[in-house]
């Protein structure tokens, strides 16, 4: 899949990237849960109920729009995570089987035992309402103080797909991204039993796609089972991405990033100067003007951003529209709710933010109240 003409795409970047005049919004938050301590990424259980990972290793649960008071899950991470370091409890996911198998499974950095640390993925299993049996399926990740990628998402094919970052602090260190040998800058795909499917590129490997700095946000297009990630730039130069991830596939870093129209690599589908984490599809009634759109929180740039597809299938974005410019702060993770809602985790307390008195918190988007109507 190639992207946008250069002229499209720059026509677009320019019309989303520029900072829009104050307005009012269309949209409001409604807070669910509140005094997080870094939460990472949210995942709903087919019985409602909605799952947390908080960075120092706690995996917290909101039930009925409360915030349960004893954690569903206490991982020994990496200590680096109480320092406000890009590591620790990150990513989630629940079991598309979960009311058979009871599992959840999660990305974390653990210590490796011989003072270095490492990205793992593992699986927990629920008994008597807490995440008990913690099972390591994939390990020796690599890991650094920042770029750990580590976002969980179940595809339509039943497969769980990771990023992992480059775990590096420079191009000049980022080399293992381009290596099919390791699981550095990648986006891996293994089965729910934690082993290697057959149909992955590379023989005996989870690695799906390789090239990527630090992908933060991962997100299935319902009509057509599309994979879009998320990546941050290189700070400051407005080449943060969207990327459709297609089996195989070189992103490009750190020989490439941005539009670079090199052959060798995949380019992105757009590319602008927000640091992009999580990210969601929305389907269903709750907000016809963004159905069909994929949503995307961002760090630096304090936003929610509207991705509009273009008709068809070859997944171009139409344009870009930001929904809320800074009212919470770092927005980590966004998902949609099995209620039609769209639910988003703060990140104000992970060390780059400014903490109000409640953050960090999950909040529901409703439709805002204007002028005494909604």
């Amino acid at each position: 899949m190639r992207t946008i003409s250069l002229r499209s795409f720059l026509l677009v970047a320019a019309a989303g990237c520029s900072r829009p005049a104050a307005a009012v919004s269309q949209y409001d938050g409604h807070t669910i849960a509140r005094h997080l301590e870094t939460p990472w990424a949210l995942a709903f259980a087919p019985d409602g109920r909605l799952f947390v990972t908080e960075r120092p290793g706690r995996i917290r649960v909101v039930r009925h729009d409360s915030l349960l008071a004893e954690p569903w899950a206490v991982l020994a991470v990496h200590e680096s995570a109480a320092r406000g370091l890009e590591t620790g409890l990150m990513g989630l996911a629940v079991d598309p089987d979960f009311a058979r198998t009871h599992r959840i499974y999660v990305c974390f950095t653990a210590d490796a035992g011989d003072g270095t640390f490492a990205n793992r993925i593992a699986v927990l299993t629920e008994e008597h309402g807490r995440g008990t049996r913690p099972q390591v399926l994939v390990d020796g990740i690599p890991a650094n103080s920042y770029h750990n990628g580590c976002r969980l998402k179940f595809g339509p094919d039943g497969k769980l797909y990771a990023t992992t970052g480059d775990a590096s602090g420079s191009p000049a260190e980022a080399g293992a991204a381009q290596l099919t040998t390791s699981l550095a800058g990648k986006v891996l795909r293994l089965n729910p039993d934690g082993s290697v499917p057959a149909d992955n590129p590379f023989t005996g490997s989870f690695v799906w796609s390789y090239g990527h700095r630090n992908p933060q946000g991962l997100a299935f297009q319902p009509r057509t089972g599309r994979l879009v990630a998320t990546e941050h730039g290189t700070g400051g130069t407005g080449n943060n991405e969207l990327n459709v991830i297609e089996r195989g596939r070189n992103y490009g870093w750190p020989i490439a990033i941005g539009v670079t129209h090199d052959p060798r690599f995949t380019a992105p589908i757009f590319v602008g100067e927000d640091a992009p984490a999580g990210a969601t599809f929305v389907t269903g009634s709750r907000y016809p003007a963004l159905r069909g759109s994929l949503i995307v929180g961002t760090l630096s740039a304090m936003r929610l951003l509207q991705f509009v597809p273009a008709p068809g299938d070859s997944l171009t974005i139409a344009s870009r529209r930001v929904l809320v410019d800074g009212t919470w702060g770092r927005v980590r993770d966004v998902i949609q709710g099995p209620d039609g809602f769209l639910y988003l985790a703060t990140s104000n307390r992970d060390g780059r933010g400014k903490p109000a008195p409640d953050d960090d918190r999950v909040i529901r988007l409703i439709a805002a109240t204007i002028g005494g109507k909604r």
